[in-house]
């Protein structure tokens, strides 16, 4: 049996480990980001170590002098990237800012429209049966928006004839959530919302996926829009650690404040909320050339992975308006099958839900596609060149069947040219390297 000390030794010899690896892949996942060095340096102090429940100046705790302005500083960053009137940023994740709309807007047993998973939608906005959020843990009853498959957006005519049925059923929604997991195209907020209120819906947007593009201006402007409520994650395209926060009107911020704390939240994560800050300051100085620069190079890769025989997703549409390029891989083989052989060769990306998987027989360890997302590459300081590159390496895996290893080798010399987190004030410390303080 191993000693305390040998678990103790294990556990830093694997975090040290996985940063040597990354270093040397391709990291492709739509979720994930690498934060800035100044970023990081926030999620080491001693603010991960204090609670502040409550509102800044009106907390249960003591010694909040500091963190109080470092919250207050937060909330008047993203108004003014996101033009919000009221902002909350004591919710830990994405899943929990909607867990605080859910309770602020809706009661167990009401009806909420969105997505399907395969579709696109969070499981956060899932169905009891399947353990989604909505449905498991606030008893929402979940009804879908329909998706245009080609299109790969909401069908607005279909949506519109669906809120009406469930109107006159006597089951009108009480909320909408716009946004989801997959999300290569502006959704018809404004085309919708209007349809929404009438039945006396409130209007909210995950924009978990896609907050630093629309605090880039490169996407769109869902409160402005008709949008109620925007809930977001603060580490994909907003390049922040891992964090959420709800964006609203002054309106609705009684009921926000109270849903978050005390409904959901006692802690919450200080040094995270710290990091978001500095992530925020960064984006209002850099994030319309980062934004770009990231739907730049999703079309690119788009475009590079059709040419070279991939079946790239709204190839009609330009492939994307985001960050992220989805591909039905089924000519090759099955999503989850392929995600492992790209792994080996260093190129991370993830497995992923068709539209039409379901339906086909296909479930989520083996579905029909594969997600890219260039919200990472892009931060390391690449571009069009680089996707192509990039395309190659995985076509040498998926079409032309090279051995991961050998392609591994490459993709590691390819990346010791970006090491480097660009889009930041300061980078002196490499993107991916450790940093010892014991």
């Amino acid at each position: 049996m191993k000693s305390a000390r040998e678990h103790y030794d294990e556990t830093f010899e694997l975090l040290q480990g996985h940063h040597r690896w990354f270093q040397g892949v391709i990291p492709l996942i739509a979720s994930e980001n690498v934060p800035s060095p100044a970023v990081r340096e926030t999620l080491m102090t001693d603010f991960g170590n204090r609670y502040a429940e409550g509102w800044p100046g009106e907390r249960v705790y003591a010694g909040c002098t500091y963190i109080d302005q470092v919250e207050l500083l937060c909330m008047g960053l993203m108004k003014q990237l996101f033009n919000a009137e009221f902002v909350d940023v004591r919710p830990i994740s994405g899943v929990v800012a909607n867990l605080v709309v859910y309770t602020a807007f809706t009661e167990p047993g009401d009806i909420m429209m969105a997505l399907s998973i395969p579709a696109g939608g969070h499981i956060s906005m899932g169905k009891k049966e399947l353990g989604g959020t909505a449905g498991a843990v606030h008893d929402l009853v979940v009804e879908y928006i329909t998706l245009d498959h080609k299109e790969l957006n909401i069908d607005v005519d279909e949506t519109k004839k669906r809120v009406k049925k469930l109107a006159q059923e006597g089951r009108p929604p009480k909320l909408v959530t716009f946004g989801g997991s997959v999300f290569p195209f502006p959704h018809p907020v404004k085309e919708l919302a209007g349809t929404f209120h009438e039945v006396g819906a409130t209007v909210s947007y995950d924009a978990a996926h896609v907050a630093g593009l629309i605090a880039g201006g490169c996407f769109q402007d869902p409160l402005r829009e008709g949008a109620d409520t925007v809930t977001l994650s603060t580490h994909k395209t907003l390049f922040g650690p891992q964090h959420g926060a709800v964006l609203s009107w002054e309106k609705y911020a009684d009921r926000i404040k109270r849903a978050t704390f005390p409904g959901l939240v006692s802690n919450h994560h200080l040094h995270a909320v710290a990091g978001v800050a500095v992530a925020c300051a960064e984006m209002l100085e850099f994030g319309k050339e980062y934004a770009q620069q990231v739907v730049k190079n999703a079309k690119a890769l788009g475009q590079a992975l059709h040419e070279r025989g991939f079946s790239v997703l709204a190839e009609h549409k330009g492939f994307t308006e985001s960050h992220v390029v989805l591909v039905d891989i089924t000519k090759y083989g099955d999503g989850g099958t392929i995600e492992k052989e790209l792994e080996k060769a260093n190129i991370i990306l993830n497995r992923n839900l068709l539209p039409w998987d379901i339906k086909a027989g296909r479930h989520f360890m083996h579905p029909g596609g594969i997600r890219l997302g260039t919200s990472e590459v892009t931060r390391l300081g690449m571009k069009k060149d680089e996707m192509t590159e990039i395309a190659e390496f995985i076509k040498r895996i998926v079409i032309d069947r090279e051995a991961p290893e050998k392609v591994r080798e490459e993709v590691k010399e390819f990346r010791r040219d970006y090491q480097k987190v660009h889009y930041c004030f300061e980078n002196t410390t490499e993107a991916y390297k450790y940093v010892e303080v014991r």
